[in-house]
């Protein structure tokens, strides 16, 4: 079972949490799923995006390890190529945070599609790849192995990413008609995220290299 450190561990828990909540291209997607389609619908799309997400992890701490493996220095090195990552898009959520967050019309299609959609949605998301592999590495520590810590941690936040999809599901029918009037609650949890983001990216750049 890996083992991490106090306060890097809760750095973590409170950044996904946040990123989360945080409305993106997956939370926008059941959303239009559970609207098109209803709570079937929405229910089999988040599962469908969790299953995508879980690709992600795997495949990614399968290449950090091998990364890893092959120079003591690559963990540097990807610590301040993600820091850097982190920044770039903490300045891009902010800056996308003014523009209004709104989801594209799709068609229902049933549970089943519904899923497989999300699966794929999700695993040829090249921008979610790279998140995980900017994200997740900075929380892990080189001097053990580096494999099933990514797949620890990249499990959390797939649980939590799912979790927060499921009361989207829920709490669509009520929250729907106030989001399609008013785009501000996503807009400030974008810039919340967007905050989140930067901070995070200075505190991992700045952390001590041995953590």
């Amino acid at each position: 079972m890996p083992s991490f450190e106090l306060t890097n561990f809760s750095v973590f828990i409170f950044a996904a949490v946040v990123l989360a909540i945080t409305p993106g291209p997956g939370m926008l997607y059941v959303l239009a799923r559970t609207v098109s389609g209803g709570r079937a619908d929405g229910i089999a799309s988040t599962l469908g995006t969790g299953l995508g997400g879980l690709v992600h992890v795997f495949v990614a701490a399968v290449g950090l390890s091998t990364l890893l493996a092959a120079s003591a220095n690559a963990f540097l090195v990807v610590k301040y190529i993600g820091a850097a990552y982190l920044l770039f898009l903490g300045v891009r959520t902010i800056l996308s945070a003014r523009k209004q967050l709104a989801f594209e019309a799709v068609q229902a299609s049933g549970a089943r599609r519904a899923f497989f959609e999300g699966v794929l949605t999700e695993a040829l998301n090249v921008k979610t790849a790279l998140f995980f592999l900017a994200f997740i590495p900075q929380f892990v520590s080189h001097q053990a192995a580096a494999a099933p810590q990514f797949v620890a941690l990249g499990l959390i936040c797939v649980l939590l990413n799912t979790t927060v999809d499921f009361l989207v599901v829920l709490g669509t029918a009520r929250l729907l008609p106030y989001l399609k009037r008013s785009p501000k609650p996503m807009k400030w949890m974008s810039y919340g995220s967007g905050v989140v983001l930067l901070g995070l990216g200075g505190y991992v750049a700045l952390a001590d290299a041995e953590s």
